[in-house]
């Protein structure tokens, strides 16, 4: 399994495992793209209510990202 971070914006790190986006409640609340997303793989935000859903995974309507909250 390859593992990669990207930091986001309040210096925190954010773990990508597989094809899911582990996100910390302090990233809440949760848009796609995210701010350190490439600017090629841009599309219109859309907010992800991951904290409301039973399992807490979300996906993004537009591109297909997996978000898991961790915390």
């Amino acid at each position: 399994m390859i593992e990669a971070t990207a930091q986001t914006p309040d210096r925190r790190r954010t773990q990508t495992t597989g094809n899911t986006i582990e996100v910390r409640r302090t990233d809440l609340p949760l848009a796609c793209p995210r701010p350190q997303d490439a600017l090629w793989n841009m599309h219109p935000r859309v907010y992800l209510p991951i904290e409301d859903e039973p399992d807490k995974e979300s996906v993004c309507p537009y591109c297909g990202a997996r978000y898991r909250l961790v915390d």
